[in-house]
């Protein structure tokens, strides 16, 4: 099983585009891998896992959940995508909250001893450390407005998340590094890094045991998105 977030733009030219790269990924895997893609949403409309343009996660992601076969997970704001034989597991309902616990697709790969492929981008966009944080019961939590459809009425309710800039995810480069767990390479013209998704888990929740904010940016550095995260801490 892998996990995949990319950055098209990054790895190419690829022979056949974005949809290339993808059919390269399914022969890489074989018939019983199965392939998971987030495909996020801004939660500020009605959600509909058939036509809801996936938003700022790239093109192959986009394509991805649109090829026939493909599932995609119900969460309003945090959905995936996956094709294979574990597929409707991966995309079974979850909670609202969090949307990147462990009873979600992105925990159901971490318990089913899945990877996590990064290709073009860097572990800022590692879904699965927040993941970790979520394991590590990290003190921060912001809650967003998040459209949801219950009984057939539309209502908005607060999702609460650890959310925050993502900056410092890029620590967990050095962690994995340092116990040999990460392996790195060139796919296309992109960096791609390849870790198990609980050899990731495990090096940020014993970083978070020791610094639970040590993926906030510090004060001094004036983010936004981490002071409001730090600001929510009880």
């Amino acid at each position: 099983m892998l996990l995949v977030h990319t950055s098209f733009r990054a790895v190419r030219p690829v022979e056949g585009g974005p949809l290339g790269l993808i059919r390269a990924l399914r022969e890489a895997l074989g018939a019983q891998g199965t392939l998971v893609m987030p495909t996020m949403t801004d939660g500020e409309s009605v959600y509909d896992p058939r036509s809801t343009p996936s938003e700022g996660m790239g093109i192959v992601a986009e394509l991805f959940w649109r090829k026939e076969g493909v599932l995609r997970s119900d969460h309003p704001g945090g959905s995936f995508a996956a094709e294979g034989p574990l597929a409707a597991r991966i995309c079974a309902t979850q909670p609202l909250s969090p949307p990147h616990g462990q009873d979600s697709p992105v925990g159901r790969v971490y318990e089913l001893g899945g990877q996590v492929l990064l290709l073009g981008v860097t572990h800022s966009e590692d879904t699965t450390l927040h993941l970790a944080e979520a394991i590590a019961r990290v003190p921060y939590s912001v809650s967003h407005p998040t459209v949801v459809v219950e009984e057939g009425v539309v209502k908005t309710v607060l999702v609460a998340e650890t959310d925050h800039c993502c900056r410092r995810f890029r620590l967990a480069d050095e962690w994995l590094r340092a116990k040999g767990l990460q392996r790195e390479g060139k796919v296309g013209s992109a960096t791609a890094r390849l870790a198990d998704a609980k050899h990731i888990v495990a090096v940020a929740v014993e970083r978070l045991a020791a610094d639970p904010i040590v993926f906030l940016c510090p004060p001094s550095e004036a983010c936004e998105e981490c002071d409001l995260a730090r600001a929510s801490i009880k």
